[in-house]
């Protein structure tokens, strides 16, 4: 029984702290104004037949902060990477000097930092609809548990903590990110 619990408890924490872990995924891909080579990690682009990640067809790197160089390790790469860069959708427009490709990230706009700061707090909420769901799916598990009411409310009790813990971090990481995008 003992077994079950810790299996229960574990595996909740695990659940929640992966909904942290994706929150933090998606929030390296919202931009703040600052050119990062993180900016095009969602890029795929077509290496010879499959879908590959940019980043394993190329050295990605920022030579300042509105500037994102893309130098392929075959130059012949150079028309897919921009046909990749495009079909992400990004709002870039990739150049290439026959050498490399070359996005300059245009600085951030007002409204387009209010929107950003929406997506990342919609994408916090998101993140906080998980850990609830773990706690009520963890709740759940222990309801069909043979264990006295007293040892129940109490491993509900654990449950609502680690549920808070992971609300109040994913409330510090959008405060965070809320200011790094709205900072100009």
């Amino acid at each position: 029984m003992e077994e079950e619990i810790d299996f229960i408890i574990d595996g909740t924490r695990e659940a929640m702290a992966g909904a942290i872990k994706h929150l933090e995924k998606v929030l390296v891909n919202i931009r703040a104004g600052k050119a990062t080579p993180s900016m095009v990690g969602s890029v795929m682009v077509d290496y010879y037949g499959n879908q590959t990640p940019l980043t394993q067809v190329a050295n990605i790197n920022t030579p300042d902060g509105m500037t994102i160089s893309i130098q392929p390790w075959e130059k012949a790469m150079i028309p897919e990477i921009e046909r990749g860069i495009h079909l992400a959708n990004l709002g870039f427009n990739p150049m290439n000097n026959g050498e490399s490709v070359i996005i300059n990230v245009p600085p951030l706009t007002e409204e387009r930092r209010k929107d950003l700061a929406k997506q990342a707090k919609a994408a916090g909420e998101e993140a906080k609809i998980g850990v609830r769901n773990d706690r009520k799916n963890a709740n759940n598990e222990l309801k069909g548990l043979d264990i006295s009411e007293d040892l129940k409310k109490s491993l509900e009790d654990t449950i609502q903590e680690m549920t808070d813990e992971h609300i109040k971090k994913i409330d510090e990481i959008l405060v965070t990110k809320e200011k790094e995008i709205m900072t100009v």
